[in-house]
């Protein structure tokens, strides 16, 4: 495939760096961001609150496959752009609702809007544009995109102090709109224009399909996708509440969360350094072994507060570079061919996991306190580490 010329790589990632920064904070980050914010104004629990965001998640695991088909047929900025702005209707509908059976109607629509434009759907833009290109396109993306919780939590709680949680979801909104669906438009504009990767025949899907299915690489991906996003999800969702039962102050505790996405560009960068001389396998592999340090950290707050950096550095990192890694280990295992589709299956599980960590991290915590919830994230740890290196010993294994 032939390399895309500066001017129009540019014009394409950038523009889509600025979009996923806004897309993500607007529509996921709001969620943890403002979860005490409904806790203290519905008087709802954390289990029924953090049910609509599993819902939401889950929906868009549905729905990765069926926009990644989508995008396969050269309609992507089609589905960015139109998910972000039905996104943003959403949150003008979520700055109304007074019952919970509203929130959970508006988190479920806000699912199908968070599969038509979020990571993935936007790196199958990016693998199909970018050819050979495309990972250090997603680094990018990821590098910008990695600062949406940091916009999103002080300017969330910042915005709500003055204008109310309403106020600061309609701002969202508004960002949405004016931000990111004119950046979708015209980067996913601009990627229509240049060479796209061959794709598969209608016909030859099913059997695509059936072969993905039956391979054990898949089945690791798959098993270390979804303990990595159940860690995460389980320990982003419920940040606030768990420093706060530990002991830590509100703000110290926003400053915390906040840093994770400076954390996660850090390493990124410390990932681009060391890629030329670490292989992908590797560089994950490390990633799960962040991850448990940063749960290890987490759980000695209690007895030594410093631990909390810890935390940060090391579970910002990780899952910063596990963004990145994601597509490309897919692409170097599973190949490239119909990449949408094979993204959109790996998304959706991936999803699932991330959907039911909220709930899942509420039931532990109910059942015993954040301690165990602590302990949890830190078995998903060993699952995804065992997964990913079985993978990397089986992909060595067919290459000799």
């Amino acid at each position: 495939m032939a390399t895309v010329k500066t001017g129009s790589f540019r014009s394409i990632v950038w523009p889509l760096a600025v979009a996923e920064t806004t897309v993500w904070a607007a529509m996921y980050y709001s969620f943890p961001a403002l979860l005490l914010e409904w806790e203290k104004d519905f008087g709802w629990s954390k289990t029924e609150l953090t049910g609509a965001l599993t819902l939401a998640l889950l929906v868009s695991a549905a729905a990765s496959p069926f926009a990644g088909r989508i995008i396969d047929r050269g309609y992507g900025r089609f589905m960015l752009t139109g998910s972000t702005l039905l996104g943003a209707f959403l949150l003008v509908l979520l700055s109304q609702v007074t019952q919970i059976w509203q929130f959970y109607a508006v988190w479920f629509f806000i699912g199908i809007a968070m599969a038509g434009c979020l990571y993935d759907a936007c790196f199958s833009i990016l693998t199909h544009t970018m050819g050979d290109q495309s990972k250090r396109a997603i680094t990018l993306v990821t590098l910008v995109a990695g600062l949406a919780g940091t916009v999103s939590f002080p300017s969330a709680n910042a915005l709500a102090g003055v204008i109310g949680w309403r106020g600061a979801i309609m701002v969202f909104a508004g960002a949405m709109v004016v931000i990111a669906a004119p950046l979708f438009w015209s980067a996913c504009s601009k990627a229509d224009q240049q060479p796209q990767i061959a794709r598969l025949p209608a016909g030859r899907k099913m059997e695509a399909g059936l072969r993905l299915v039956r391979s054990p690489l898949f089945w690791c991906l798959a098993i270390c996708f979804i303990a990595m996003a159940i860690n995460h999800g389980v320990l982003i969702n419920h940040l606030l509440p768990l420093l706060d039962e530990r002991g830590v102050h509100k703000d110290t505790a926003i400053l915390a969360i906040s840093m994770i996405g400076p954390m996660q560009v850090t390493g990124r960068l410390a990932m681009i350094a060391a890629e030329r001389h670490v292989s992908t396998s590797i560089l994950f592999i490390t990633c799960t072994l962040a991850a448990a340090t940063a749960a290890l950290s987490l759980y000695g707050t209690s007895a030594i507060p410093s631990l909390l950096i810890g935390f940060v550095l090391f579970q910002g990192a990780g899952h910063g570079v596990v963004s990145i890694l994601r597509p490309v280990i897919i692409a170097e295992y599973l190949g490239r061919q119909d990449f949408g589709l094979i993204a959109g299956v790996l998304a959706s599980i991936y999803l699932i996991g991330y959907a039911l960590a909220p709930t899942l991290g509420s039931v532990i915590w109910e059942f015993g306190d954040y301690g165990r919830v602590i302990e949890f994230a830190l078995a998903m740890t060993i699952i995804a580490f065992t997964a990913i290196s079985l993978a990397w010993y089986l992909s060595r294994k067919r290459k000799t």
